[in-house]
């Protein structure tokens, strides 16, 4: 069995998946976007691989190399589809409300006069999120409208054409100062944690704290809903725990960071990754 792991740099996460594969006698190769050279009007395949597990850290690196493998007609984890729908948030929103998924409401609006209308109308405070984006970077709590009409400025000055699609979405408070990062592989919630945090913006990467989140039927549920609305496969699911409406899924990632949800949760992550990508390659259920 040939395994590819198409990569921007090697970080912890990595190192696990390789140490995960070797574990299981499984020989690798890597693929390092930066020197990578896809013969795009080549109709057959480049690479004899069996499977291409992606690490990508650039989204559009992600997104183009997949196209072209799984036009090649090549495995990977995860797929195009996959990829394209997580990396862009309306892309989500989108395929979460044709799913029925519970989701915060979202305004989508093209001119700084029509957002401001859209943060009016859900009623402060509101979340601006950039459509593409990680890390919980340039998101924007605007809490009245002398601030929106700021942050809306500076966007349509200094910010780049992504910047000019206003993603507004219903702010929903933490409960406990926390949220839920769940992790599914296939059809099966494998893990959760709570993401704590004193600032409203809980990721790990800016200093939420982790502990271990019981995976409940409800939760589990709902999560393995969210991920096949977006095309399946090993993705992060963040989810809010509303006072009246229950769970409400925030966001979907794909080639998530999983260091700091090991200890707390006990689980295996990268090994059930490693899992599923050779059920993959054997062509097996996943």
């Amino acid at each position: 069995m040939r395994v590819g792991v198409l990569y921007s740099r090697v970080r912890v996460e990595e190192k696990l998946i390789f140490e995960a594969l070797e574990r299981r006698g499984v020989s690798y190769e890597l693929i390092y976007d930066g020197d990578v050279i896809f013969n795009v009007c080549r109709r057959q395949n480049q690479f004899a691989y069996d499977v291409v597990l992606e690490r990508c850290i650039t989204h559009s690196h992600a997104l183009y190399a997949l196209r072209v493998l799984n036009d090649w007609g090549v495995p990977t984890v995860n797929t195009f589809e996959v990829v394209a729908n997580c990396g862009d948030k309306l892309y989500t929103t989108s395929a979460l409300t044709r799913a029925g998924v519970p989701q915060p409401e979202v305004r989508l609006a093209f001119t700084p006069e029509a957002a401001l209308r859209a943060m009016e109308e859900l009623g402060y405070p509101v979340v601006l999120k950039p459509v593409v984006g990680s890390w919980g970077r340039l998101l924007a709590k605007v809490n009245d409208r002398e601030a929106a009409e700021a942050i809306l400025e500076h966007k349509q000055v200094l910010g780049s054409y992504q910047h000019s699609i206003f993603y507004i979405q219903e702010y929903v408070p933490k409960k406990g100062g926390r949220d839920i990062r769940a992790f599914v592989v296939g059809d099966e919630t494998i893990c959760a944690i709570y993401r704590e945090s004193t600032h409203w913006i809980t990721n790990t990467a800016r200093g939420g704290k982790a502990s271990n989140c019981p995976v409940t039927p409800e939760l589990s549920e709902l999560c393995v809903r969210a991920a096949r609305a977006v095309g399946g496969g090993v993705l992060a699911i963040d989810v809010f725990e509303h006072p009246e409406r229950g769970y409400l899924v925030n966001e979907v990632n794909h080639t998530m960071e999983f260091r700091n949800s090991i200890a707390p949760t006990g689980v295996d992550i990268p090994g059930r990754i490693v899992d599923y990508v050779l059920r993959v390659a054997e062509g097996g259920p996943c």
